[in-house]
């Protein structure tokens, strides 16, 4: 059984939240654009995480179980927070519903997508079309533009660049990044650096988004600007946002808590 915790709406109810915090006032002034343009929508049976396990050898050769049988299911425009002690297997979780790594045991399927029967290509496209991963380490290319690394992910799925630009600078915009859209990532703080990673993760308009900390050594501001935009995305789209976080705050505002302990998903 998952630990659930009752959504949390961000409108003052259950428990009533600061309404001066940024992120409140962020939430009166910001939102999504529409999203006429995606296309017909493919998410229709969410998101099904069955029994996933995975082990690693250590440098003495000992192997170490780090996920042990995790289960859930999300659905479209639902948004989960994934919290556990460090160690405990969110990233290594994040990693294997993204189809960067591999279980040793278990499946993934989004929608009627199986992960565990897909070829090497399927997989491939899956990652750069299905999926937008925001990594505890943004991984911006630095001889790039703020704009430039946004748009990357659409001019390698050969859009129009035109047309790549002036999404990647809305998206830049909706960010409070629009004066930084042509300057170096080397030139940027850490806060715009991993807004632009968010910006970019968006891009493509994925039908589900993971975030690994996202939100990690950031000033408020910063973290409640992206805060704000994941959650907008899920229901816009609709999507599945799952964050691994230890921000209390922005676990507070998913509309799900699941808690890693000891390889599981803790009970309630």
């Amino acid at each position: 059984m998952s630990k659930v915790q009752s959504p949390k709406s961000i409108d003052g109810t259950s428990p009533a939240p600061d309404q001066n915090s940024p992120a409140q006032k962020l939430d009166r002034e910001h939102r999504h654009p529409s999203t006429a343009d995606i296309g017909p929508l493919t998410l229709d049976f969410g998101l099904a995480v069955s029994d996933l396990r995975k082990s690693f050898l250590s440098p003495s050769g000992e192997r170490i179980e780090v996920l042990r049988g995790v289960s859930f299911l999300a659905r479209p425009g639902e948004t989960i927070a994934i919290v556990g002690a460090s160690g405990a297997g969110k990233s290594t979780l994040l990693h294997l519903i993204g189809g960067i790594e591999a279980p040793d045991h278990g499946n993934i399927k989004l929608g009627d997508f199986s992960l565990e029967s897909a070829s090497r290509a399927e997989l491939a496209r899956y990652r750069n079309g299905q999926v937008g991963v925001v990594f505890q380490f943004h991984h911006l290319l630095p001889d790039l533009t703020a704009v430039e690394n946004v748009c990357l992910p659409l001019l390698l799925g050969r859009h129009d660049r035109r047309k790549a630009m002036r999404s990647s600078h809305e998206g830049l915009d909706r960010l409070g990044l629009s004066s930084r859209a042509a300057h170096r990532i080397t030139d940027l703080s850490g806060g715009e650096q991993q807004r632009i990673a968010v910006c970019r993760a968006l891009i493509t308009s994925p039908l589900m988004v993971l975030a690994d900390e996202p939100t990690g050594n950031l000033d408020s501001l910063s973290g409640a600007l992206i805060e704000t935009e994941l959650i907008s995305y899920a229901g816009f789209r609709p999507a599945i946002v799952i964050v691994a976080t230890h921000n209390q705050d922005l676990a507070r505002r998913c509309d799900r808590i699941l808690t890693l302990e000891q390889g599981k998903i803790a009970a309630n």
